[in-house]
């Protein structure tokens, strides 16, 4: 067993940043989602990505021909489940119950995707990562609620609806660890999204929603498709080459962060006394794993020697 492959630069900052364009989706979807059904937005995202990208998917499809069965699978799971169907699921969830359960259940997602790692990239994390996953998990927690200490879990169905994309995002960050070791972080980009569209026009089709919109979203639903999408998604994969899923899945906690300071700033949102405490211990856990990854002789994530 080893860390990362020797000379292989610690990207976990990298991933971070990805995550913290993903905060800025609130901003971006919030009108769009007030004026539009939710797979709708959903298909307009990955098609515009799909029609930019275009030139390179023949040499992405290329690419993924070389590619094990494990492999294309992985893309499949994470273009249709992790890219559109978890958005979706997560979506439902807040329409079918309090909106207070699918936050709670979403802080899952870095459990879901440490116990995927071990199984799927036979990544082993030392008992000293617990030192920033639990600090992490615990700032994202109180950053979530206003009042921690009262929190109400309310109908199954939302709790399932918001497990199953907590799953499936972490299947995203495993399997797309997976797969952008194999393949160029653009090839992996362009499969995303172009397996993930036939899946968002299922979706659309099966909600009985409209696939048309109007002009005036014309350009939210741009912004949205390629600044928390195909760029964040481009850093995403960039980053995941060289960081641990187990490792990354902390840094994806930077978009809560983000979100945070967004909606304080631009959508009149308040903050409590926590949940700014909250964010303080979410940036200063996942600041102080990829200093400590880097820096350290023993990290704390271990990858199998390749």
């Amino acid at each position: 067993m080893n860390s990362l492959r020797e000379g292989s630069p610690d990207r976990t900052w990298l991933v971070a940043v990805a995550a913290a364009l993903w905060g800025t989706d609130g901003l971006l979807r919030l009108p769009l989602a007030e004026a539009l059904p939710s797979g709708t937005v959903v298909f307009w995202e990955h098609l515009l990505v799909v029609l930019v990208m275009s030139p390179f998917l023949p040499a992405a499809v290329r690419a993924l021909r070389k590619a094990t069965a494990r492999e294309w699978l992985a893309v499949v799971v994470i273009g249709g489940g992790s890219s559109a169907l978890a958005t979706a699921l997560f979506t439902a969830a807040f329409k079918t119950g309090d909106p207070v359960t699918p936050l709670v259940l979403q802080k899952l997602q870095p459990v879901f995707a440490v116990v995927a790692a071990f199984f799927v990239l036979g990544e082993r994390i030392r008992a000293g990562y617990a030192l920033f996953a639990v600090p992490a998990l615990a700032g994202a927690w109180l950053l979530a609620f206003a009042d921690p200490l009262h929190i109400k879990v309310a109908a199954a169905r939302t709790a399932l609806l918001a497990i199953g994309a907590a799953v499936l995002w972490a299947a995203g960050t495993v399997l797309g660890r997976l797969v952008s070791t194999k393949l160029e972080p653009r090839d992996v980009t362009v499969l995303r999204f172009a397996s993930g569209l036939p899946v968002a026009a299922i979706i659309v089709a099966v909600q009985g929603a409209s696939f048309a919109v109007a002009w005036h979203n014309a350009l939210g639903l741009v912004l949205l498709a390629f600044v928390p999408g195909l760029l964040a998604l481009i850093l995403y994969y960039v980053g995941l080459r060289s960081t641990p899923a187990s490792r990354a899945t902390l840094a994806e906690l930077a978009f809560p962060v983000t979100a945070a300071v967004i909606g304080v700033s631009f959508l009149d949102a308040e903050l409590t006394a926590t949940q700014w405490l909250g964010l303080a211990v979410v940036v200063a856990s996942v600041t102080a794993l990829g200093w400590h990854e880097k820096a350290r002789k023993r990290p704390m994530v271990l990858e199998p020697a390749l």
